[in-house]
């Protein structure tokens, strides 16, 4: 396994859950209950349940997204670029959701029908979460406290609030993933050299993870979306990345030592740094400056020569 500074990820992953905390649960954010939306493109990844897993699945709405809960059954859904248009090049697409509920629309599906438009092959991954109470209501109040102790949290790792959580299974999700898409390159017209992966809030945490800590996924570039950017080791075969995160995110505390990292270890990076946008914006939000990440993600993509195939 690829070793990474165990502080500064703590402190990424505990940024992450505070960074879903103010938009997920904010007055005007209520949550209802709706029905499990058809999935037929949704294969399963066979990695295993959730230890204490014993609520269903369950899905609900809020800010007009549909979100999920309780997943001990990762899915893998590829959505693929029309063939007339396709490039080779592949996203795996980590929604967030601070590893207890996951953003399916805004930071999965239409990321993932954003790619695809450009030419690009994506895989939107509902990976595995922890346990949440099986009621609406008792969940907001268990992400309640979670967030009330996250934000109590401090620097030191000695701290004893500091939410510490175990990314094992989720990484094993990503790597059944990457397994799953190398399997059926041909079927799928994906250039095995030019797979990345992209992922917001805890999904830009468990890119990160994926990245430092597996042997066993191969990555071209990473796009860690308003994730935590506190410094880590950075490993030799480490991708390039491109990152982005509005000022006005309160995930957001005046540091790039993850930028710095890779800059210093000399590996590509681009950063941006938005005047707005919050946090959780998506593929954007009305008025607000973070709106052009996307455009240039698929810039930085393009003078990089991961959209077309390599002659070497």
């Amino acid at each position: 396994m690829k070793s990474m500074h165990v502080k500064a990820f703590c402190q990424l992953l505990a940024f992450s859950l505070l960074g879903v905390s103010a938009l997920a649960l904010a007055q005007d954010g209520k949550m209802y209950p709706i029905d499990a939306p058809d999935e037929p493109t949704a294969i399963a990844l066979n990695t295993g349940g959730v230890d204490g897993q014993e609520a269903e699945e369950s899905w609900f709405r809020q800010w007009g997204d549909p979100m999920a809960r309780n997943i001990s059954k990762a899915t893998l859904t590829p959505v693929l670029a029309d063939p007339a248009k396709a490039n080779g090049a592949s996203v795996i697409v980590a929604p967030g959701g601070g590893f207890m509920w996951l953003s399916m629309g805004n930071e999965g599906w239409e990321v993932a029908e954003a790619l695809a438009a450009e030419g690009i092959n994506a895989f939107v991954l509902k990976y595995r979460l922890q346990p949440t109470e099986p009621t609406l209501d008792a969940f907001e109040t268990q992400m309640n406290q979670r967030f009330a102790q996250a934000e109590n949290a401090t620097d030191d790792e000695e701290a004893p609030k500091r939410p510490r959580w175990d990314l094992s299974d989720q990484i094993e999700d990503v790597e059944a993933a990457y397994a799953m898409i190398l399997k059926r390159a041909d079927e799928w017209k994906v250039d095995p050299a030019r797979i990345g992966m992209i992922g917001f809030s805890a999904g830009a945490g468990l890119t990160m993870a994926t990245t430092l800590e597996s042997d066993k996924v191969d990555l071209a570039f990473i796009g860690p979306i308003y994730g935590g950017l506190n410094a880590v080791e950075v490993p030799a075969d480490a991708p390039p990345m491109f990152a982005a995160i509005a000022s006005d995110d309160f995930l957001f505390h005046g540091q790039f030592g993850l930028i710095s990292a890779w800059h210093e270890a000399g590996i590509p990076v681009e950063f941006h740094l938005y005047q707005n946008g919050g946090h959780g914006f998506g593929l954007g939000n009305p008025d607000r400056t973070s709106n052009k990440w996307f455009e240039a993600f698929m810039h930085w993509l393009d003078v990089n020569k991961f959209l077309t195939e390599s002659t070497q």
